[in-house]
């Protein structure tokens, strides 16, 4: 319970989403000829009175005005209402249950719908203070009491002098009205709560911005959801991550910023300083000098398929989880895959270019059908194994190669080794990852051992293919064309130039690493990756991670979890569960997993912990990182 604090809490934008009567005038004007006209008079009275640019008795007439609503409409406004409560309000509901008798509500909108909506979070109606309606004979609303002090200029402080509260008094707010209370002496401190809404007169008078309640709650010391404001924890996003990824992130409270390009080495090391969580796509290299930097780092999120431009080593010692999306783009390459290699089969990119020059030329020379021909695919993994499957569907006859032992799909052929896979193929498709090994896979030795008229295609890595024996064996003629999307350099953003010796080559697709760039491919990453960081920041699962033992767990409640990282020596979780016993915690669940070199273990508890316990267990030899969700 609060010990001598009351919190002062307005409605519109604060405890909810949105402005109620602006709701309310979707709702009632639905079907008025002016209604654009005049919801935009709303809104603009709304924000004046909130700017405080428009008294408030002034601005509440000229809405009510407006509305033209009834007492049904009201009833259809609380429906819209419940689902509009700002969400950290929502996922703090135990503070508010648990805390209902010395929060007030008080706020210059309606009683009609307010009540509803706070009391169910535990608020009494007699600990609410708003505006009320008055309806004619026919449930119209006509006007508002005029009587009452919250219709009137100054009244939210008139409303707390004449409740004599004692104690502290938090003021939490988004409006100049809010922030009067403060002004008048009637409050220790007021909270410019800019979840919803900024309003920069505002802000620029608040004692502290609060971008979430959690932020509240985490100075009060009174926050129960989680142990750390998520508006505190920054995200960096680079290479412009899609929208929807900054959209999630942002609607769980983190502070995002975005970056739409790539960073060097230099760059990214100095601006990692304070950041939490990185997203980066492929041209991003997140080094160990990079990561030496990185001291609040807890995850990064690649949003592709390869993680070879991550220090996976250095990530794994600093306790760093890392997120890629290896099934979100697949079907995009693939088709890609299948595109190009129509493409090359026919010829049909340097037919299209002789024709924008107005060279008309009908031969079939050189163009073939892609049935009964043999495609060698080098990697069996997500993309290489729905190739094979796509392409035998188009009649292609599918051998492919992989150094781990893959099921065949369909009637695709495993062979046992890549110079036998590179001899029997008329088009060979590159699906490989980027680890280090794979440089130059295919070297000059190897495209000597491919058919003459052969075509190659590379949509894997930009170091998997000798980019020099590639031009001479498409100069010679030894392969009949080329289809490349990944190179061992390439530009950093848009603005800078492209530099290959393959510009100009006869029957050669380049294109800009755009494999996985189709808006659904890009929309999956964006909603895969933000959701398994999210889940590990909330929960601790690391399910799908690709450099930490593997744990799914579910979302505990009423109880604290505790997550341990650590190097994978014999005896931590003795200590571990010691250092608990020591504390007399009794532990209610707990989960270990390891892998070559670290271990993660996850205590669930059932009571209070001390500041004394945490430092017990970060101080336990080996110990990576510990933090405390909830």
């Amino acid at each position: 319970m609060l010990t001598g604090k009351k919190f002062i809490i307005d409605f519109d934008s604060t405890f909810t989403q949105v402005e109620a009567l602006d709701i309310l005038g979707e709702i009632s004007l639905k079907n008025d000829v002016n209604r654009d006209q005049k919801l935009k008079s709303i809104k603009d009275i709304t924000d004046g009175g909130m700017e405080g640019t428009v008294t408030f008795r002034e601005s509440l007439e000229k809405r009510v005005d407006l509305l033209k609503a009834t007492k049904s409409q009201i009833g259809e406004l609380v429906e819209v209402l419940k689902s509009k409560v700002s969400t950290s309000f929502q996922r703090n509901k135990e503070f508010f249950v648990e805390n209902a008798e010395n929060i007030y509500i008080i706020s210059n909108g309606f009683k009609d719908f307010i009540t509803p909506i706070v009391g169910e979070f535990g608020i009494s109606p007699d600990n609410v203070f708003a505006n009320d309606f008055v309806y004619d004979e026919n449930e119209n609303i006509v006007d508002f009491n005029r009587d009452n002090v919250l219709s009137k200029n100054g009244g939210k402080s008139e409303t707390i002098k004449r409740l004599k509260l004692e104690g502290d008094i938090y003021v939490i707010g988004d409006g100049y009205t809010d922030y009067e209370i403060k002004a008048a002496g009637l409050a220790n401190k007021f909270y410019a709560f800019t979840e919803n809404v900024e309003r920069l007169k505002v802000t620029s008078l608040a004692d502290h911005i609060a971008p979430s309640l959690d932020e509240i709650l985490y100075i009060n010391k009174m926050n129960k959801k989680y142990s750390y404001p998520k508006s505190r924890i920054n995200v960096l996003l680079l290479e412009n991550v899609h929208p929807i990824a900054v959209e999630l992130l942002q609607k769980e409270g983190y502070n995002v910023e975005v970056v739409t390009s790539a960073l060097n080495e230099e760059e990214l090391a100095e601006k990692i300083k304070n950041v939490s969580v990185l997203g980066i796509r492929s041209k991003t290299n997140v080094t160990k000098k990079v990561l030496e930097n990185a001291n609040r780092l807890i995850s990064i999120g690649a949003f592709c398929i390869g993680t070879n431009q991550i220090d996976l080593e250095t990530c794994q010692e600093k306790g760093i989880a890392v997120f890629n999306a290896p099934f979100s783009n697949t079907r995009s390459v693939v088709e890609l895959a299948i595109a190009e290699i129509i493409f090359l089969m026919r010829n049909l990119a340097d037919k299209s270019t002789a024709m924008h020059q107005g060279k008309w030329d009908k031969s079939a020379t050189g163009s073939f059908e892609i049935r009964g021909k043999k495609l060698g695919i080098v990697g069996y993994g997500n993309i290489g194994a729905q190739l094979s499957v796509l392409a035998e569907n188009m009649g292609l006859n599918v051998f492919y190669y992989d150094v781990i032992e893959r099921l065949a799909l369909g009637n695709a052929t495993k062979v046992d080794s890549l110079d036998e896979l590179l001899s029997l193929s008329d088009i060979v498709s590159l699906h490989v990852d980027g680890r280090k090994e794979n440089k130059n896979l295919i070297n000059r030795e190897k495209i000597a051992l491919m058919k003459q008229g052969a075509i190659l295609v590379n949509l894997s890595r930009g170091h998997v293919v000798e980019i020099g024996a590639l031009k001479d064996a498409i100069v010679s003629g030894h392969l009949a064309g080329t289809a490349v999307d990944v190179f061992p350099e390439e530009p950093k953003n848009n603005k800078e130039p492209f530099v290959s010796e393959l510009i100009g080559l006869p029957n050669t697709i380049l294109t800009p690493h755009i494999g996985g760039s189709t808006l659904e491919a890009q929309e999956n990453i964006a909603r895969f990756v933000p959701g398994k960081i999210m889940e590990y920041i909330n929960t601790g699962n690391t399910y799908n991670s690709v450099n930490f033992p593997n744990i799914q767990l579910p979302f505990l409640q009423s109880a604290h979890r505790l997550i341990h990282i650590h190097m994978n020596e014999p005896g931590v979780l003795a200590k571990i569960n010691l250092s608990l016993a020591n504390f007399n915690i009794n532990i209610v669940g707990q989960y270990l997993k390891t892998n070559e070199k670290i271990g993660y273990v996850i205590t669930d508890i059932d009571k209070a912990y001390s500041p004394e316990l945490i430092d017990a267990m970060k101080q336990i030899p080996g110990t990576i990182r510990f933090r405390v969700l909830y």
